[in-house]
């Protein structure tokens, strides 16, 4: 069986090229077969139009709030039979109606070791407060900020010359091989939450 994965995206999509390159190579047994963003310009529409998958722009201005908005987005997500939605750059914050709609079915990439810097900007607030290791996390979504069950981390050192830009950079290539790597798990029903904590079967 081929695990079908609805991607959500904002910006120039590069953890979405890992995703789609992982499905073609074969490494993992899925397809991603819709991606939805909420920047109308963004690179990853074009990456997945590239790919002959559906690109959908849906506005979150054009709505009343917040809830409104994910009802259209949900779906979007159902009427591709989705089964695994993955946040790729994706820069809203994912609410109840989405949350409700795929119950253990969000995941995220976050360029930090959570529970260290959540939230925007991690790579280089990581830099200035001085860590000697910093990385990537994949992680179930739930209602707070990068605050769901941990999945996969790569640890990334931080080397004496690095500069903000030179540590993300390295971090982006860790979260390329570790976010296909997840998607691969939850494909073959190798991860169980339980509490605070994956288990990998």
């Amino acid at each position: 069986m081929v695990l079908k994965i609805g991607v959500l995206v904002s910006g120039r999509g590069s953890n979405l090229q890992a995703i789609m390159n992982a499905c073609d190579e074969g490494r993992i047994p899925a397809q991603v077969v819709v991606v939805v963003s909420d920047v109308g310009d963004a690179l990853a529409l074009e990456r997945a139009r590239s790919k002959g998958i559906d690109a959908v722009h849906v506005d979150y201005h054009g709505f009343s709030g917040k809830k409104e908005y994910e009802q259209v987005v949900a779906g979007i997500l159902k009427n591709h039979h989705v089964e695994l939605v993955c946040l790729a750059g994706y820069m809203r914050i994912v609410g109840s109606t989405l949350l409700d709609a795929f119950p253990d079915r969000i995941i995220n990439i976050h360029p930090a070791l959570l529970p260290s810097f959540p939230g925007l900007d991690a790579q280089r607030r990581a830099f200035e407060y001085g860590v000697r290791f910093s990385g990537c996390t994949v992680h179930f979504i739930d209602e707070g900020i990068d605050s769901g069950p941990i999945i996969l981390q790569a640890v990334v050192p931080v080397q004496q010359n690095d500069t903000p830009e030179t540590l993300a950079q390295r971090i982006l290539a860790e979260e390329h091989r570790i976010y296909p790597e997840a998607i691969g798990l939850f494909a073959g029903g190798k991860l169980k939450i339980e509490g605070r904590k994956v288990l990998l079967g």
